[in-house]
């Protein structure tokens, strides 16, 4: 996807069967965390589920959750003074709006270690939502592939788009 077609997003991922399934998400819920949490936990899976937004070409928020564990992680921090759903990660998170001294570098919030179980570390994560060169769908994408989701993953946002 490039900037001039960039489509917010919102989607659940969850093993089934042994084998990982995508779906859609309403759009609405690229605006509501409560409401996108509440969506999640409506889809039965053992090994918790996913949920990946992308908004715009600005950020993504992934949201893990196992049993009564929820996982919030919010790509870029900045991104909560223009976006509803990024304001909200933080406040969930516990975490202050950025002041505008401190809005000149793009960094990740949130539980930086949502994916370190299924092979995705800290380290990696952070590499990835910090690649200024991707746009949030790719950074998803690239999360997908490194975790093994991928082919549902690009189903469903075939889907989107």
């Amino acid at each position: 996807m490039t900037d001039m077609d960039a489509t917010d997003f919102a989607v659940v991922v969850y093993r089934e069967d042994d084998r990982w399934e995508a779906e859609v998400l309403p759009v609405a819920l690229t605006e509501d965390l409560a409401g996108l949490i509440h969506a999640l936990r409506q889809q039965p899976s053992l090994g918790g589920t996913i949920g990946l937004v992308s908004v715009g070409d600005d950020f993504f928020v992934a949201i893990r959750l196992l049993g009564d564990e929820e996982m919030v992680f919010l790509s870029d921090v900045t991104a909560s003074v223009d976006w509803p759903l990024a304001q909200q990660v933080l406040e969930y998170l516990d975490i202050p709006v950025p002041e505008d001294e401190e809005l000149d570098q793009v960094l990740p919030v949130g539980d930086m270690s949502i994916f370190a179980d299924l092979g995705l570390d800290e380290m990696e994560l952070g590499a990835i939502s910090g690649d200024l060169e991707l746009y949030p769908d790719e950074m998803l994408l690239s999360v997908a592939s490194r975790i093994g989701f991928a082919p549902a993953f690009e189903r469903a946002l075939d889907a989107v788009v």
